[in-house]
């Protein structure tokens, strides 16, 4: 099914958000949909709220009708490219696959090839999604450059939407795996903190105790290494870089991860002589209900190898 704009999404708000933006508030409901994109549609009215247009700076209210004519879908403008994807589950209504590490996800200044929507388009041959528009064809939701693991795919709009309201209603178990710097003190634990923009550093996100958004990650410890753990989490909602953000508020960062944890990794290579590839965080369990057989449906990444050489040198060192 195409949306169009003579099959409006219909929206209410279910509580009011005084703080809150309302190209923020869609653009969390939409995770696929970039920020410039949910304001362009407020500009041109095909986004309304109460029947009225608004500009994205609108408090959304309890009880607001918010209405949203998609436009026609767009040639993609990125290029299919044949890359080879690791294909963890596919059917005619959206496809999961295993994102390798290094992979960014979709076309952006400084990236405009060789990208996961570059071999998707190859892959599916145009069966995609619209709604993420030209650069984002069947994106429900996103992980970063050096973040591996499960990542689902929407082909056709109907599909798209009805994930998108999953991930907006947090039914959606999102397990990842992470090798974190330092010793956690405690076996398992849940981290209830707000993020923002940092004040200062505008592509970083933080804690913040006044105008964040709630964030809730749960996590629990696998293995106690020496100077390393294994840590195992569940997000409980979606917020940007936010298990990357909360590790570095309990002070023990993702290991790799030089944008929240830069000193801390130094000084462990510095101890260690260990240097991360990358970030070692990875999407390892996603769990949702298949928006046309209504199953709930879980799909499994293993552990890429990049892990098992850090349990490794790391184990090593304790034995010594």
């Amino acid at each position: 099914m195409r949306l169009t704009p003579e099959n409006p999404t219909i929206l209410t708000v279910a509580e009011s958000l005084p703080l809150e933006r309302l190209d923020i508030f869609l653009r969390e409901k939409y995770p696929a949909l970039s920020r410039g994109a949910v304001q362009r549609l407020l500009a041109e009215g095909s986004i309304q709220v109460n029947g009225r247009t608004v500009k994205p700076t609108h408090r959304p209210r309890a009880g607001e009708i918010i209405s949203i004519r998609w436009p026609e879908p767009e040639a993609a403008q990125a290029q299919a490219e044949d890359i080879p994807l690791e294909i963890i589950y596919e059917d005619d209504a959206l496809l999961v696959v295993n994102k390798a590490p290094g992979l960014v996800v979709h076309p952006a200044a400084g990236h405009q090839q060789h990208t996961l929507v570059n071999a998707l388009l190859h892959h599916c041959a145009g069966g995609l999604s619209g709604i993420g528009g030209v650069a984002r064809p069947g994106l429900v939701h996103r992980l970063d450059k050096d973040t591996s693991g499960c990542l689902v795919v929407a082909k056709n709009d109907e599909t798209h939407l009805r994930l998108a309201e999953q991930f907006a209603r947090r039914e959606v178990e999102k397990i990842y795996a992470a090798m974190v710097c330092g010793v956690l003190p405690h076996d398992a634990g849940e981290i209830k903190a707000a993020i923002a923009r940092h004040p200062t550093q505008r592509k970083r996100m933080a804690v913040r105790t006044r105008g964040g958004r709630h964030a809730h990650t749960s996590y629990r410890v696998l293995k106690r290494l020496r100077g390393v753990s294994q840590v195992e989490l569940q997000l409980h909602t979606g917020r940007t870089h936010q298990i990357r953000v909360h590790l570095e508020h309990l002070g023990c960062p993702v290991l790799g991860d030089l944008v929240y944890g830069g000193r801390q990794n130094r000084r462990l290579k510095e101890s260690s002589g260990y240097e991360a590839p990358r970030q070692l965080l990875h999407a390892r369990k996603l769990s949702l209900i298949h928006p046309a057989t209504q199953h709930r449906l879980t799909f499994e990444a293993p552990l890429p190898e990049d892990f098992a050489v850090a349990l490794k040198f790391f184990s090593i060192k304790v034995n010594r």
